[in-house]
C-alpha cells in the first residue's frame, strides 16, 4: 500500500473518481427522492490503492470525524469519513435498538455496488462503550455509549482490491445536486491532502507520567479484595484495569503513532476513531466476532507472559505460561463462557482441546481459536450482545464481578473494552475489544490496561503485566521520562 508518489497525479485521479462518484450517484438519488421517506443511496466504484493512514489522517479536519480500521497481516482496511447517518444510543438494549434501526435503513436503501462482493457498500462502523450508561468524564466526550455511523465516504481495501463506496440520506423533494457537490468537494480535499503527506512516522514524542498514576499501593489492595472475592466463591474472575495518563512537550502525532503500531503490531486490528479533538486508537490482537452469512469465527485469549529477547528463554516462558494452572484457569473460564453462548446458537461449533500460545511483541498469550456455523441467520450485532463483555475483560458471574470492578476503578472505562468494528447491510461484520488502547487529544495520552484476578493472583505480577501491557501502546507514543 503506497501513496502515489506525484501529488498532482493524485489530485487528479481524487477528481477522477469524485466525477465517477456524482455520474453514479445522480439516477439514485433521483429515484430516493421520490419516495415518501427518507432514503439511504449508496455507490461503490473501484479505486486505486493508498495508504490507509494517510487518507485516515486527511480526513482530520472539522466535522470528518474519521475512523480506521486496519488489518495489516490480512491485508484489509478501511477508511470512514464523514456522516451520512448516525446511530446513538445508551442503556442495555443499545446493541439491539442499533441493530433493528441499521436494518430498517439498509433494507429500504438504493444501492450501486458496481459488482462489489459481501463486505463493500454501506457500512455502518464505530463502537460501544464498556458500560452500557454515558461516561460522565470529559475523557470521553463525544464517545456515547454506542455511536455508529454510516459514513460520507468509506475507503475499503480487501485482498481483491480497492472500493470507494459514498452514501447520502436523501429526503423527498431535496436537492440531489447538492448532496452530490458536497461528496465530490469531501473526496477531493481528502484525496489531494494524502497525496501531500509523508509516508513514514516523524520522530516520537518525549512523555512524561502526570500525577494521576495510579498508586501502587491502591492496585495490590484491589488485587488482594478481588483475589479474595475468588477464593471465597463468589466470582471466578474479574477483570481489573489501570488508567495511566501521559503529558508530551509538544502535541502527539497521532498519524506517527499510527504508523509504528503498524510496524510494531502487524497481526493486530489497527483502529482509530476520531471525536472532536480526542482520538481513541489502538492494535487490539482480540477479535470478539466476525461473522460472514452465517459462519462465524472468535478467539478466547486470556492467560499472559512476557517475551524474552534470546529465543531460549522466550520458548521456557511459553512453556511455563502452558503449565501454569493459574494462567490456565484464568483462560478456561473465557473458554467456558464463549463455548456455553455460540453452542446454542450454533448447528457446528469447533475449537482446539487445549489452548497454545501466540506471541506478539511484548507479551505472549494463551488462545483458542473458535469457529462455526450459525442453525439461523442473524446479524453481528446480535452476536456481539450476546458476548460483551467477555470474561477475558469483564469477569464471572458477569453481573456481580462488574459490580466488584466498578467498586474498585477509580476511573471510567470508556471504550477501553470495549466492542469496536463494523457491519454491512447483509448483516456480516467484524468486531474487537478495543484493547492496547488510549485517547489522545493534543499533548496528553491516557493509556489503559487490564488483568485477570483469580484466587492465586499476585498483586506485584499482574502490575508488571499490566505495565508490559501499556507498552503496547506506549512505545509507540514515544519515550516516557521521570
Amino acid at each position: 500500500m503506497t501513496v502515489t508518489a506525484d501529488p498532482g497525479s493524485a489530485i487528479s485521479a481524487g477528481a477522477v473518481v469524485a466525477e465517477r462518484l456524482r455520474a453514479a450517484l445522480r439516477p439514485l438519488l433521483a429515484a430516493a427522492t421520490t419516495r415518501n421517506g427518507p432514503t439511504l443511496v449508496s455507490a461503490s466504484l473501484p479505486v486505486e490503492a493508498a495508504d490507509p493512514i494517510a487518507l485516515f489522517a486527511a480526513a482530520r479536519g472539522p466535522g470528518a470525524d474519521p475512523v480506521l480500521w486496519s488489518q495489516p497481516s490480512q491485508g484489509t482496511a478501511a477508511v470512514a469519513i464523514g456522516s451520512a447517518w448516525a446511530s446513538r444510543t445508551e442503556g442495555t438494549e443499545r446493541f439491539a435498538l442499533t441493530s433493528r434501526a441499521w436494518t430498517a435503513l439498509a433494507a429500504d436503501a438504493i444501492v450501486s455496488a458496481d459488482g462489489a462482493s459481501r463486505g463493500i457498500g454501506p457500512t455502518l462502523i464505530g463502537g460501544f462503550g464498556f458500560a452500557d450508561a454515558p461516561s460522565r468524564t470529559s475523557l470521553w466526550q463525544g464517545f456515547e455509549a454506542a455511536s455508529l455511523v454510516v459514513p460520507d465516504l468509506l475507503w475499503t481495501l480487501t485482498p481483491a482490491g480497492c472500493w470507494l463506496t459514498a452514501s447520502v440520506l436523501a429526503e423527498p423533494g431535496w436537492d440531489a445536486d447538492r448532496a452530490v457537490d458536497r461528496i465530490d468537494r469531501l473526496w477531493r480535499g481528502v484525496a489531494g491532502a494524502a497525496a501531500n503527506m509523508a509516508g513514514g512516522p516523524t520522530e516520537a514524542s518525549v512523555l512524561r507520567l502526570s500525577e494521576h498514576r495510579q498508586d501502587t499501593s491502591a492496585w495490590r489492595d484491589s488485587v488482594a479484595r478481588l483475589a479474595g472475592a475468588v477464593g471465597r466463591g463468589r466470582i471466578d474472575k474479574a477483570v481489573l484495569a489501570r488508567q495511566v495518563e501521559l503529558l508530551a512537550s509538544t502535541p502527539i502525532d497521532v498519524p506517527g503513532v499510527l504508523r509504528r503500531l503498524r510496524g510494531t503490531a502487524p497481526e493486530s486490528t489497527l483502529f482509530a476513531v476520531t471525536r472532536g479533538e480526542r482520538t481513541f486508537l489502538g492494535a487490539t490482537p482480540e477479535r470478539l466476532i466476525r461473522l460472514r452469512g452465517r459462519d462465524f469465527q472468535s478467539v478466547a485469549m486470556a492467560g499472559s507472559a512476557r517475551r524474552a529477547t534470546d529465543p531460549a528463554s522466550d520458548e521456557m516462558l511459553a512453556a511455563e505460561l502452558l503449565a501454569s494452572d493459574k494462567e490456565r484457569e484464568e483462560h478456561a473460564v473465557v473458554v467456558t463462557m464463549l463455548r456455553e453462548t455460540l453452542a446454542p446458537l450454533a448447528g457446528r461449533l469447533e475449537m482446539a482441546p487445549s489452548p497454545s500460545v501466540v506471541r506478539l511483541r511484548h507479551l505472549q498469550h494463551l488462545v483458542t481459536p473458535i469457529e462455526g456455523r450459525l442453525r439461523e441467520s442473524a446479524d453481528v450485532l446480535s452476536l456481539v450482545e450476546r458476548l460483551h463483555p467477555t470474561p477475558a475483560v469483564g469477569g464471572t458471574p458477569r453481573e456481580l464481578a462488574l459490580q466488584l470492578i466498578a467498586d474498585e476503578e477509580l476511573h471510567e472505562r470508556g471504550w477501553y473494552a470495549g466492542p469496536l468494528g463494523w457491519v454491512d447491510r447483509h448483516g456480516d461484520g467484524e468486531f474487537v475489544v478495543a484493547l492496547r488502547s488510549g485517547v489522545i487529544e493534543g499533548r496528553a495520552a491516557t493509556l489503559f490496561a487490564g488483568c485477570g484476578i483469580v484466587a492465586d493472583s499476585d498483586p506485584d505480577r499482574e502490575w508488571d503485566e499490566s505495565t508490559t501491557k501499556l507498552l503496547a501502546l506506549g512505545s509507540a507514543l514515544g519515550r516516557v521520562e521521570p
